[in-house]
């Protein structure tokens, strides 16, 4: 059993040129909706599809307040609040090392956030995933923090990956609730040395479950194990970027292989997923197998994306308004920019379809708001958000 300490940190940052005129954040963001496809045609269901905002820079991660209001990370370092027709960019975000692929990445909120605890707002927490900055590279890290009028507050780190290191690549850092209040997180391989997604005692490649205020669980898969870290809930992830815990509790991860290795997996606890010793996938530079396909000992993807998909961002259906794809996945594309429909039954895909392609450009987020429609960010410098609606 490897015990490691949380700590707090409230360092507040603000991108330099940023200007604030009352509040509303000064940037060349357009937040008049648009209809940018009155109808698309799916297989079950006819589409329109709807930008609310645009003008984001590299958004990342979001969030929906109970009362409608979005939080919206972006790459570059900043959160903002998305109110209407107002985009505020908020104050107190921590210090982030938005080089390479770091910078501010997934948000979510408490799950009980909104709720009366014994005291006003005792679960108003947002918890916050970024790359911290250190004198020998950067780290994995989580923090929360509770919203008031313009700013984060009572900003507290609650987790750090033990080991910094450079470049600037493959963090993970998508956030997800389990039903019993514990909250996954995963860490990317870092991008230079693949093996460290099959050592116990370092973060890197893998999942992460913690309590609500960073602690390990008492029931952590590797609690007993001295050789594993605690926090640690599966290993052998390459780069999970889309992550989703369905409504029969079953968690399916979205993960980056190498080139042509891109996978849908159903992660569960104390398993080994594989990377680097298990791939589909070939170097990037070289086109050489990385591992071999399978071993027995590891678990197998339950799906391979085809050609070069780049997973972020994945979601469960279960809303209404979209009858015929109860309990479908919904999972983003990067560079295929792509959104793909996956139907799983008993634990496997049996049909897939391409709902959009080439609309919005590289997606980074999915979320099923509470509203019961789908939204999606977009990752580019002049980013949106977009909501995803039926059409009739």
């Amino acid at each position: 059993m490897i015990m490691t300490q949380p700590t707090c940190s409230t360092r507040s940052w603000r991108r330099p040129g940023a200007l604030l005129l009352g509040g509303v954040l000064a940037l060349n963001v357009a937040s008049a909706e648009e209809i940018i496809h009155e109808r698309i045609e799916s297989e079950e269901h006819d589409l329109r599809l709807v930008r609310m905002v645009s003008g984001l820079e590299h958004p990342w991660g979001m969030a929906v307040l109970p009362d409608g209001r979005f939080l919206v990370t972006q790459r570059t370092g900043q959160m903002v609040l998305i109110d209407g027709g107002e985009v505020t960019e908020l104050d107190g975000v921590p210090e982030v090392s938005a080089q390479g692929q770091g910078g501010l990445l997934d948000v979510v909120l408490h799950p009980r956030y909104g709720e009366e605890n014994g005291g006003e707002g005792d679960n108003d927490w947002i918890y916050f995933a970024y790359s911290k900055p250190g004198d020998d590279g950067t780290a994995s890290a989580l923090a929360r923090a509770r919203l008031e009028g313009e700013s984060l507050t009572d900003v507290e780190e609650l987790f750090e990956q033990d080991r910094n290191s450079s470049p600037g690549r493959h963090y993970g850092s998508r956030l997800a609730w389990q039903e019993d209040g514990t909250l996954l997180m995963t860490v990317g391989d870092r991008g230079v040395e693949p093996e460290r997604a099959q050592a116990g005692d370092d973060h890197a490649g893998s999942v992460l479950r913690l309590t609500d205020t960073g602690g390990v669980p008492d029931d952590n898969p590797f609690v007993d194990d001295d050789g594993v870290l605690d926090e640690i809930f599966t290993l052998g992830n390459r780069n999970i970027q889309g992550l989703a815990v369905a409504a029969d509790g079953a968690i399916w991860a979205s993960e980056h292989g190498p080139l042509g290795g891109d996978e849908l997996n159903l992660i569960e606890a104390g398993e080994n997923y594989g990377w680097p010793e298990a791939s589909r996938g070939v170097d990037y530079g070289t086109r050489e197998p990385i591992g071999v396909e399978s071993l027995p000992e590891m678990r197998d993807a339950v799906y391979v994306y085809a050609d070069r998909f780049a997973p972020s961002g994945l979601a469960q259906v279960d809303s209404e308004r979209f009858g015929e794809w109860q309990d479908n996945l919904l999972a983003g594309g990067l560079r295929s920019e792509e959104l793909k429909r996956l139907v799983i039954e008993d634990g496997e895909v049996v049909y897939r379809e391409r709902v959009l392609q080439g609309q919005i450009g590289r997606i980074r987020d999915v979320r099923q708001g509470p509203d019961g429609y789908l939204y999606l960010l977009n990752d580019a410098g002049d980013g949106g958000l977009y909501r995803l609606e039926p059409a009739d």
